[in-house]
C-alpha cells in the first residue's frame, strides 16, 4: 500500500505538469513574453510523454490503493491523507503551468495563485500531516492487529 501511495501521490504533479502544455500567449514568439518564473527548457512533447507516463502510474497506484481498500489490506481513514496530497499535487502541477505561462505585461494569474493557492496547499499539506501522525499514533482496539495500531495496512507498534 505504501508503494501504491508513493506512485500515486507525486504520479499526478508530474501528469498534470506534462499533459497541461506550456500556457504561453498566442501570437508573439516566446523571446517577446513576459515570464514570472522562466519555464523548464522541456519539449512540448517530451512533456506530454512524461505526463502520460505519470498519469498511467498514478492510475495504477489509485488502482491499487482502492483495491487494498475494499479488501482490508488499508484502512480506509488512510484517504484522509492520501486525498489531501493529491489534490495539492494537482494544484502543483497545474500551478507551475501557470506559474510560468508567457504572457504580454503582469501574469495575474502567478499572482492569485500565490496569494489564494499557497494557503490552500498549505493546509491541506498540515491536515495531510496531522492526520496522518495521528493515525499513526492512535490505538484502535478492533482494526489495530496485535500492536493495536495500523499503518496504510500494516501493524505499526514501533511507530
Amino acid at each position: 500500500m505504501l508503494s501504491a501511495g508513493a506512485t500515486l501521490v507525486p504520479g499526478v504533479p508530474v501528469a498534470a505538469w506534462g499533459l497541461m502544455g506550456q500556457q504561453n500567449y498566442d501570437g508573439l514568439p516566446a523571446s517577446e513574453l513576459d515570464y514570472a518564473y522562466q519555464p523548464w527548457d522541456i519539449g512540448d512533447g517530451v512533456a506530454a510523454g512524461v505526463g502520460g507516463l505519470a498519469l498511467v502510474l498514478a492510475g495504477v497506484g489509485a488502482a491499487m490503493l482502492v483495491r487494498g481498500a475494499r479488501r482490508g489490506a488499508m484502512d480506509r481513514r488512510w484517504w484522509g491523507v492520501v486525498g489531501p496530497l493529491v489534490v495539492v499535487g494537482l494544484m502543483a502541477g497545474v500551478g507551475w503551468r501557470i506559474l510560468t505561462a508567457g504572457v504580454v505585461g503582469a501574469n495575474i494569474g502567478a499572482g492569485l495563485l500565490i496569494i489564494f493557492g499557497t494557503p490552500v496547499a498549505a493546509g491541506l499539506v498540515l491536515w495531510a500531516l496531522g492526520r496522518g501522525v495521528w493515525l499513526a499514533t492512535r490505538r484502535h482496539g478492533d482494526d489495530g492487529g496485535t500492536g493495536g495500531r495500523r499503518l496504510g495496512g500494516f501493524a505499526s507498534g514501533g511507530v
